[in-house]
């Protein structure tokens, strides 16, 4: 084999495992509700990133185990709760949230994701704001 292929192959095969780009990312989450007074600022983790994907022009002859359209999609999880301040006695104040521990390129399961982008812009406050100490 000469050197140039050899150094091609591996660039390729370096290439591919940095090109899955799939971590934690930081996150803020705004929460509130129509009783409470304030809209709550939650700092936490997320999945976030690139992932390879396979997508052949043939989509129609292929089965469909043969496509890859992987995801950054949690490994590993879990669940914090917030209390909401400004909340009246007759409200519950808890709000319970993802935080992503490790991530990994997989199919998006429904279960615990939201799969579909959102172009809209709806993670905002309405009411004034409070930063959510942990």
């Amino acid at each position: 084999m000469s050197p140039f292929f050899v150094m091609s192959l591996l660039l390729g095969l370096i290439f591919g495992q940095t090109a899955s780009l799939c971590a934690p990312s930081e996150y803020t989450i705004h929460v509130e509700k129509r009783e409470c007074a304030y809209c709550l600022a939650i700092n936490t983790t997320i999945c976030a990133g690139f992932c390879m994907t396979r997508d052949s022009n043939g989509k129609k002859l292929l089965l469909k185990s043969a496509l890859s359209q992987n995801v950054c999609t949690y490994k590993e999880m879990l669940y914090r709760t917030a209390v909401i301040p400004g909340c009246p006695h007759h409200t519950l104040p808890y709000y319970s949230y993802p935080v992503a521990v490790s991530c990994k390129c997989g199919k998006c399961n429904t279960d615990y994701s939201d799969c579909v982008r959102d172009r809209l812009r709806t993670n905002y406050c309405t009411k004034p704001q409070k930063l959510c100490n942990l």
